[in-house]
């Protein structure tokens, strides 16, 4: 990696542990510490949600015109004074204003961030750059979980405070090491700053592989992301008797999944088509589903219950593992010259609607409709796994699997500009 390959990761990392540290806590500090209730605590989450779709949308214009560092630093300042000014709140109507700027800024850092991996990497190195990208926003996000429970106190108001500040900082912190970075010259379209938003955003849906990618991205996050901390909580509380800290242990199994397999599996993805490693996550979460439901449904004793539960956590993070170097390097690859950031604000915005929508849906089908909700989540991984075959007759085959670029190259013989900088 380059110097700014290394603070862009540094600043994946950061972010990542500005989140873990405080929204882990959103609704204790809001509804308890705060005394505004559970109804305005989950108005607070949703602003979260609200506020990422409002902005997205212009996100990636904003990158494209401007570029990745100048939204990145707008978007940090932004989440800075949310995390203040929400750590000093106490009226319901400044927690939901701070909690918009807060989200809106936190949401616009990732394709921000996304668009810079794709301007310091080439088409061989960005799987292994999103991959390290991944390994670090879980670990940042653990760590920062990890420090600020053990920070807060529910009888003090003051100790939110606190951790709210630190969190401003780190988001300060990270506006001074990304401020001196220099990015590579990004290659920009030829008109980009006179096209219109609309005109942009019809060339974008005019790409029929990209559109498709979108259509699997949804189903990705509604099917697995949107279920983590709703349905699938749900569901192993009511029908499988999972207890809290078994709960802990199911998603410390999903996270050292993540740190552990992350670049083993690296090395098997990059040899591979992208649509069949897609398909093959598919398959694999297909079996974390009949596992979950054998916890909730198979009438087992509580012990193989909870430990059939913690091995669906388990599955879904070596899931995760595979998609991370090939899903937001694909959103990459599929974006012309200078449109990258217009690419990765629309996969963003798709991410967010389903974790919108997954867990509005699957919350209630977990807690209730113990059968319909295995079948119907069964159902939809095995639909990202139909979905992953039809995107791969879409794609070119170096966009399917950039390794062919390198071997061509050597297979061709002669020191062309790609041997070269391979």
């Amino acid at each position: 990696m380059g110097a700014a390959m290394r603070r862009i990761h540094v600043g994946n990392a950061l972010s990542a542990f500005g989140l873990g540290f405080t929204v882990p806590y959103l609704y204790v500090y809001v509804a308890q510490v705060r005394g505004l209730g559970a109804m305005t605590a989950g108005l607070v989450l949703a602003v979260f949600a609200v506020a990422a779709l409002i902005v997205l949308p212009f996100a990636g214009r904003a990158i494209v015109r401007r570029g990745p560092l100048p939204v990145l630093l707008v978007a940090l300042i932004t989440a800075a004074l949310g995390a203040l000014s929400l750590g000093l709140a106490d009226h319901a109507e400044t927690v939901l204003l701070s909690a918009a700027a807060l989200g809106a800024g936190q949401a616009v850092m990732q394709p921000a961030l996304a668009t810079m991996i794709v301007d310091c990497s080439t088409s061989e190195t960005r799987s292994r750059a999103f991959a390290t990208q991944f390994f670090l926003q879980n670990l940042g996000l653990g760590v920062g979980g990890l420090i600020g429970g053990h920070l807060v106190d529910a009888s003090s108001a003051a100790s939110f405070t606190v951790l709210f500040a630190i969190e401003a900082a780190v988001f300060l912190l990270l506006v001074v090491v990304m401020a001196t970075l220099r990015l590579p010259h990004a290659p920009r379209i030829e008109g980009a700053p006179t096209q219109s938003a609309k005109g942009s955003w019809k060339q974008l849906l005019g790409n029929r592989a990209m559109v498709q990618v979108c259509v699997l991205g949804f189903v990705l996050f509604f099917a697995c992301y949107g279920q983590f901390e709703s349905g699938l909580s749900a569901f192993g509380v009511e029908a499988a008797g999972i207890s809290p800290s078994a709960m802990g242990t199911a998603l410390a199994a999903n996270t050292a999944m993540i740190v552990v397999a992350q670049f083993a599996v690296l090395k098997f993805v990059e040899r591979r088509r992208r649509s069949r490693v897609i398909a093959a996550v598919g398959i694999i979460w297909s079996v974390a589903w009949i596992v979950a439901g054998y916890a909730g449904l198979g009438h087992g004793s509580q012990e193989m219950a909870t430990a059939a539960f913690v091995s669906t956590y388990a599955l879904f993070g070596l899931g995760e593992a595979m998609l991370s170097p090939t899903v937001a390097p694909l959103v990459a690859d599929l974006a012309p010259d200078g449109m990258a950031g217009q690419y990765n604000s629309a996969f963003a915005l798709v991410k967010q609607l389903a974790l919108a929508v997954g867990p509005a849906i699957g919350g209630p089908m977990g807690a209730s409709l113990h059968t319909p909700y295995i079948v119907t989540f069964l159902l939809f991984s095995l639909g990202i796994t139909y979905l992953a075959v039809r995107l791969g007759r879409q794609l070119t085959p170096v966009q399917n699997q950039p390794s062919l670029r390198k071997s061509r190259v050597v297979a061709q013989g002669g020191a062309t500009s790609e041997s070269v900088a391979a």
